[in-house]
């Protein structure tokens, strides 16, 4: 847990903010501040990420990743600049750790004789009811 903070905080270095005039919620403050921001960090560029992660980032990021490979989370559910700040740094962190998690390893299971047995049986008291549903007409 303490490896993926210091990652996350490297990539924070290298993080760049962008403030837009905002529309939503906020009347004419919509108007006169910018209170959305923009993070940028590139991805491809990042000396902070591994090559593996950099690919399962740039898969995640989806349509986020623009094609020069930078990462663009937009952040404007907020009235103020600081929350939609926290907001974005928030979100890139959940990628930056959905993207350093480890797939769990898929182990093959045998089923047990009890539960194939088992499994057969429904399958022959369903393969009955059908059976009998149907119409069958004698020439």
């Amino acid at each position: 847990m303490q490896e993926i903070d210091l990652i996350i905080q490297r990539c924070n270095r290298e993080l760049t903010f962008d403030y837009i005039r905002a529309a939503g919620p906020g009347g004419q403050n919509v108007n006169k501040v910018a209170t959305a921001v923009q993070l940028r960090f590139n991805v491809c560029g990042s000396p902070s990420l591994h090559k593996n992660v950099k690919e399962k980032l740039t898969h995640l990021a989806g349509t986020r990743m623009t094609i020069e490979g930078v990462l663009i989370i937009d952040a404007r559910r907020y009235r103020t600049q600081e929350k939609n700040r926290e907001d974005a740094l928030a979100r890139f962190s959940a990628l930056i750790r959905k993207s350093l998690a480890k797939p769990k390893i898929r182990r093959k299971t045998i089923s047990n004789t009890a539960s194939r047995e088992k499994r057969l049986e429904s399958k022959k008291k369903r393969g009955e009811v059908k059976r009998t549903r149907q119409n069958r007409t004698f020439d």
